[in-house]
């Protein structure tokens, strides 16, 4: 799988960099360094939501739509991602699309 986060100029102001950070830490303590590749991008067009954040190719998994995320045609769109709230979202949406 692979998680880009979006570091374009509104995401940057939003916090980006600490998303990073945080999810950098969040590969380690859940184990999952070697299924996770983590990767910055610029602007996924949704800057009223920022930080956003990715989730691509995850295989046959079909994500659910949530106030937090919206499934796209090549993944799963997480919304408004501050590193105070990223370890619930990567919980409860992404660790279930590696199972």
């Amino acid at each position: 799988m692979i998680i880009k986060v979006c570091v374009g100029s509104s995401c940057h102001l939003k916090g980006s960099y600490d998303v990073v950070e945080s999810l950098k830490g969040l590969l380690k303590k859940y184990e999952v360094e070697d299924a996770i590749e983590l990767q910055a991008c610029f602007c996924v067009g949704n800057c009223a939501k920022g930080v956003s954040v990715l989730a691509e190719e995850f295989g046959d998994k079909h994500p659910q739509e949530t106030p937090a995320a919206t499934p796209i045609e090549d993944g799963l769109l997480l919304h408004q991602v501050t590193a105070e709230n990223a370890e619930a979202i990567f919980v409860e949406h992404v660790l279930p699309l590696l199972k």
